[in-house]
């Protein structure tokens, strides 16, 4: 791995309980190759108490890149990735006060952060560059609904990972009091085609490299039969929640679709892509620029897309997708105590 014996030390800031930051620790410590550190700005961040992390820090929320970079040199790694959408935001914008300090940012670009950041300018986008979607606007009035077509999803044009604030809309009225609740919320509402799940919804992480040479991807076909995975289902129409599980295995024309958008936005970095599939077709709901909070079931599958991008990171060395192990992939919570005066 490093051209030492000695592991290579990894910060993760945002290590919340079930979440992308403690999935990427365990993604880390299945390659035997790093110490893992991480941080939160929440004293009740699961991971803070999560054993599996060499040492971690409680920062706060104010001047919140200046107390990432202290942790990261306190624990000595110039290595941080971003456990979550927030922390990815907001270091991605920091990209420039990081490498001052001697830190390298694990993830995109900060234009593609940037650009996906906004769901209304990453469907633009795609659309521009020839990537079918489901038919998506700005949602402002009653006709543009109509665009779209009903039953519709409503959801905000950023901060809505994990699917919150995600809705299944079956009337116009409904729509537009979902898009009122988000606009007092502080973000523009977007409606969405509703794609129903019926020829199924992947998951789908693909890898490049900083040159923007896709070194492969993985597809997992979500299963919904656990309540975990399931945010909403009634009324016909089913979203789905941010914990993915289900069959990886050999869906080789829905990746190559996934690895073609990637490209098409010049990736190179993380990219997940959460879509569903209507006659063969691959219809992206929502991507993000970053390391899925599935990256530890894809992992467990052989291919451990944290530890590849590090691994030509340190080394520069030539990396190839592993061999992928077939199978279903499940998924639950763990529960931990944490005495009170642990969570001061």
């Amino acid at each position: 791995m490093s051209k030492s014996n000695s592991p290579v030390r990894v910060m993760i800031a945002g290590i919340g309980g079930a979440s992308l930051g403690t999935e990427l620790c365990k993604s880390l410590k299945l390659a035997k190759s790093y110490e893992v550190f991480g941080c939160d700005i929440s004293p009740t961040a699961y991971g803070l108490h999560d054993r599996g992390f060499s040492k971690t820090y409680l920062i706060d929320r104010e001047d919140y890149v200046d107390n990432v970079i202290k942790s990261c040199l306190d624990a000595k790694t110039i290595w941080l990735i971003p456990g979550g959408e927030q922390p990815m935001v907001l270091l991605g914008a920091a990209t420039e006060k990081l490498s001052q300090a001697g830190i390298h940012l694990v993830a995109n670009d900060p234009d593609t952060i940037k650009l996906f950041s906004d769901k209304d300018e990453t469907f633009k986008k795609l659309a521009e560059n020839g990537i079918r979607i489901p038919r998506t606007i700005a949602l402002n009035n009653v006709d543009d609904i109509k665009i779209v077509g009903l039953p519709c999803i409503v959801k905000p044009a950023t901060g809505s990972g994990g699917s919150a604030s995600v809705f299944f809309a079956i009337s116009s009225d409904e729509a537009m009091v979902y898009a009122a609740f988000i606009k007092r919320n502080g973000s523009q509402a977007i409606a969405q085609e509703y794609v129903d799940e019926e020829e199924g919804e992947f998951t789908i992480g693909v890898l490049s490299l900083p040159n923007k040479r896709v070194v492969g991807s993985i597809a997992l076909r979500r299963e919904f039969s656990a309540k975990l995975s399931v945010a909403y289902r009634g009324r016909g129409g089913l979203i789905s929640s941010g914990y993915s599980q289900g069959h990886i295995g050999d869906y080789p024309d829905l990746c190559h679709q996934a690895e073609n958008i990637a490209k098409a936005v010049c990736s190179c970095g993380p990219l997940n892509i959460q879509a569903r599939v209507r006659g063969d077709e691959l219809l992206p709901f929502e991507i993000n620029p970053r390391f899925s909070a599935s990256t530890y079931l894809r992992a467990l599958a052989g291919f451990n897309e944290v530890d590849l991008l590090l691994r030509y990171l340190c080394t520069g060395e030539t990396v190839e997708k592993p061999d992928i192990r077939p199978g279903w992939y499940l998924r639950s919570l763990t529960e931990q105590f944490v005495p009170d005066e642990a969570a001061s």
